[in-house]
């Protein structure tokens, strides 16, 4: 069996929080999760739970990780292990980890641009955010990604779960928040892309 196709047993954001609640960089839990966050409801299964890292931090956040087993997708599909120390390449954006290395895996850190202040998409470098802007509200300490943004992500190629999400947060959006994501979006995938359609949709008409 390939390591990515070892059973995952995900930890909540809960129990993610302690992990990096000492941390002295940026993080958000992203992915489905931050979507509920938002709309303030469950809204459907969890597969697996991601953690945004900007990949400046990513050499304090394996030493923050040392007691874990870490595995880079370098290329993307296939996992190596990350060895404490080692300078991830460019490349590689995405880190599964597990306690043990006969361990379901518990968590997967997606690795972005940015420098102190401003957070860019790995998939353009002209979408960007101010990294103050990031946060969507807290949980018990646990700091959740704004919707427009993992909302971004989700719209390249958008699975069932993804139109779930949308369907979900796009009542909830502030113009603001519409408006970023509907020029975020033309930006990095260009006018065709389908979900355009939905935003520029009047509120409340949508399907």
């Amino acid at each position: 069996m390939q390591e990515h196709e070892k059973l995952w047993d995900p930890l909540t954001p809960q129990e993610v929080g302690p992990l990096f609640r000492s941390s002295v960089f940026p993080w958000w839990i992203a992915g489905g999760y931050a979507i509920e966050h938002f709309v303030g409801r469950s809204l459907r299964s969890h597969d697996d739970i991601d953690v945004l890292v900007l990949r400046k931090d990513s050499s304090a956040l394996r030493s923050a990780l040392s007691a874990w087993d870490c595995w880079a997708a370098d290329p993307p599909g296939r996992l190596r292990p990350w060895a404490p120390g080692e300078t991830l390449p460019q490349h590689v954006h995405d880190v599964w980890c597990r306690a043990a290395s006969d361990g379901p895996w518990r968590f997967q850190i997606m690795l972005d641009d940015g420098d102190r202040d401003h957070w860019r998409s790995r998939r353009c470098r002209c979408v960007t955010k101010p990294v103050s802007e990031l946060t969507w509200g807290r949980a018990d300490g646990v700091p959740f990604l704004v919707p427009e943004v993992q909302l971004f992500y989700k719209a390249q190629a958008p699975r069932p779960k993804d139109v779930l999400d949308l369907q979900a947060s796009l009542p909830l959006l502030s113009h603001a928040q519409r408006t970023w994501l509907r020029e975020a979006i033309a930006t990095a995938y260009g006018q065709d892309n389908a979900w355009l359609r939905v935003l520029d949709a009047k509120p409340g008409t949508a399907r």
